[in-house]
């Protein structure tokens, strides 16, 4: 069978006139010979009425909760969106069978709330499309050995339909959203950023670890696995996005091309902690951290000193956990951080140069820096991301 994978997020699916367009997408697949699995997550964002976030709303106390139980409630809201698209699709004429995430074959351990996914039997969804019917599954969720309901964690439809399009040996999946595709910058702060037509998962990976959000990075390292192509696109368009591979394709717009970044990225909100520490006491510094569940990045370590930032939202917890371990922080708040992305960064000699330039001619202070074979970050001042985001996005001609 010649398989695609749909997904659909929640703003796709929280309005009719949303749901109409997605309807569309399946029949266009449908006429051009394939077998479609809908992967479709909860309907809107917060407010709305059957989101995940307004579900956990209903809760009167969020302590007398187990864990377990919350995945039954977060599971719902993806439940009333399977049935009420299918229900829509049926009504256009077609044979449909909604399927939990458990019923689809997603196996996964029993970590609650952020659940990783051992294997995926797709012998019901096999079967489902073998008889011709259109299968769609609630996403963001699975079920443990023992048949216990679970939750994927932050992307968890993003994640769900990457897999079942690895297990089914999928020709795409195809991640709609209420964007044209990637974009080589935020397009609410670069004017001209453009969109990309094609990107390697490397890249993809780290323009999402490094802030931008049209796809969770886990879904990506999933179908590279298998190199299981994925387009990201518009729910309201009929134009392909931009399609993700193993590998960078040799022409765009009719022309050769030898970018060196793809793409710019940021993530705001994040502190800045430095500590004076030798070797033998460096690792008390994150093993506090570890124990307290704080998330640590953008990690410099010297002889005598550390250098990493956290969350704005974990800083001051963060801070008041190295005090009490003897350590005196100098804490620096108020950060953002800027990353040029792309995988023809490597053993290019003059990038970081370039990253300097375009940041000193905006008056841009680099507060800290770090590097890998795909992605230069800088630290720099939350009040000047902004104009970071752009000077890199011009120094690098990756404007329209």
């Amino acid at each position: 069978m010649k398989i695609v994978v749909q997904k659909f997020g929640g703003t796709s699916v929280a309005t009719r006139e949303g749901r109409l367009a997605a309807a569309g997408h399946v029949e266009d697949a449908l006429a051009s010979g394939y077998r479609v699995v809908v992967v479709v997550s909860a309907m809107g964002r917060k407010g709305d009425p059957y989101a995940t976030d307004t579900l956990l709303g209903l809760l009167d106390d969020h302590d007398a909760v187990t864990k377990r139980d919350l995945d039954i409630l977060m599971s719902c809201g993806e439940a009333v969106s399977a049935v009420v698209f299918a229900s829509l699709l049926r009504g256009r004429g077609h044979e449909v069978t909604v399927l939990s995430g458990g019923q689809a074959g997603i196996i996964t351990d029993h970590d609650y709330g952020s659940a990783r996914i051992l294997e995926v039997r797709p012998d019901r969804i096999c079967r489902e499309l073998e008889a011709g019917r259109v299968v769609v599954v609630m996403g963001f969720q699975g079920v443990t050995t023992d048949g216990d309901v679970t939750t994927l964690g932050r992307g968890g439809s993003d994640t769900t339909a990457a897999a079942l399009g690895v297990a089914l040996h999928a020709e795409y999946v195809d991640i709609f959203t209420d964007v044209e595709g990637i974009m080589t910058a935020d397009p609410r702060i670069v004017q001209d950023a453009r969109r990309l037509r094609y990107a390697t998962y490397t890249e993809i990976c780290n323009l999402a670890y490094q802030g931008a959000k049209v796809i969770h990075p886990r879904a990506v390292e999933i179908a590279m696995q298998k190199n299981i192509p994925i387009r990201v696109r518009s729910t309201r368009s009929k134009d392909e996005g931009t399609l993700v591979t193993n590998h960078i394709a040799p022409l765009e717009a009719g022309r050769v091309t030898d970018r060196y970044v793809t793409g710019v990225a940021h993530t705001a909100d994040i502190t800045q902690i430095q500590v004076e520490a030798d070797a033998g006491a460096q690792h008390r510094v994150f093993a506090v951290m570890a124990q307290h569940g704080i998330s640590v990045d953008f990690i410099s370590i010297s002889p005598d000193r550390i250098a990493y930032t956290v969350a704005d939202a974990d800083a001051e917890r963060a801070v008041r956990l190295l005090r009490a371990s003897g350590f005196e922080p100098v804490v620096r708040p108020g950060c953002a951080k800027v990353a040029a992305v792309g995988a023809g960064i490597a053993g290019v000699p003059g990038i970081m140069a370039k990253i300097v330039a375009a940041l000193a001619r905006e008056g841009i202070d680099i507060l800290q820096s770090a590097d890998s074979h795909t992605t230069i970050w800088c630290l720099v001042r939350r009040e000047q991301m902004e104009a970071a985001v752009r000077a890199l996005h011009a120094a690098f001609e990756l404007g329209a």
